[in-house]
């Protein structure tokens, strides 16, 4: 008897860790059935047994399911907010600031924060962690090395000071690099870091079920501060943000109650 998706699903869980049921079906579904097309196996058993045989298949498959699109300073007039408006309340209030960016993908934007956090302090007083649950986007991002569409964004300016051409793209400067921590994160299952004055947390929960979004909002309240700020992405305002503890401070911005 051929396996169902329900088969695939218990099967990868077993195996990864990895709960796919926490994602939207439809889409998750969508993603998994054109890969194991493209791939050239006729079902979901093969191809599970496909990953389990082969490491590298697993690992790619891991990374295709895991959704990465990422820019520097996307959606920029949020961006304006934060500089304008969070960020000197938040160094105001408590000086050096604990800074997590989740699900951060290659990079772009913790090293946005980085640049931005400039204008307010020197670097050594910067220090932003970064986490994702994709080690190929994990591995890009510490490289540093991006296309110039990625760029498109960035003010001019920051663009002059902080990269340099690079057989034909651009590298970030280093000692923006070095002001950031990557590590794998797996918001579904692994712990959170405590006392976070800011969390960037964009165009992820997308992705992820009504069951899902209620256990990663209760753990994003958990893992900040006092009054600590959590930024979602521009797709993602929380409905009833009370019943998870936090207050609206403005579009897309929420207070830790």
């Amino acid at each position: 008897m051929s396996w169902t998706y329900e088969d695939f699903k218990k099967a990868i869980l077993d195996l990864t860790g990895i709960d796919l049921s926490s994602y939207k079906e439809k889409q998750m579904k969508r993603r998994i059935d054109s890969l194991i097309s493209r791939s050239g196996y006729d079902g979901y058993q093969t191809y599970y047994r496909a990953l389990v045989e082969d490491k590298e298949k697993l690992e790619r498959f891991l990374n295709y399911i895991t959704i990465n699109v990422s820019e520097f300073f996307r959606n920029p007039g949020q961006w304006t907010i934060l500089e304008k408006e969070i960020l000197p309340d938040l160094l105001k209030k408590h000086g050096n600031l604990k800074i997590w960016s989740a699900a951060c993908s290659s990079g772009e934007e913790p090293y946005s924060l980085v640049m931005l956090l400039t204008k307010f302090l020197p670097l050594e007083r910067i220090r932003i962690l970064a986490t994702d649950i994709d080690r190929e986007a994990l591995d890009k991002a510490r490289k540093g090395i991006y296309d110039a569409r990625s760029l498109q964004s960035i003010p001019q300016e920051l663009v002059h000071r902080y990269f340099k051409p690079f057989n034909g793209f651009f590298a970030i400067d280093p000692q923006i690099k070095a002001c950031v921590e990557f590590r794998r994160h797996d918001l579904l299952n692994d712990p959170f870091p405590g006392n976070c004055h800011l969390i960037l947390c964009r165009n992820v929960m997308i992705y992820f079920t009504e069951e899902a979004k209620v256990k990663i909002y209760k753990k994003l309240h958990e893992a900040l501060y006092p009054d600590g700020v959590l930024f979602v992405g521009s797709t993602e305002q929380i409905i009833i943000p009370h019943r998870y503890g936090f207050q609206p401070l403005k579009p897309f911005f929420y207070k830790k109650m």
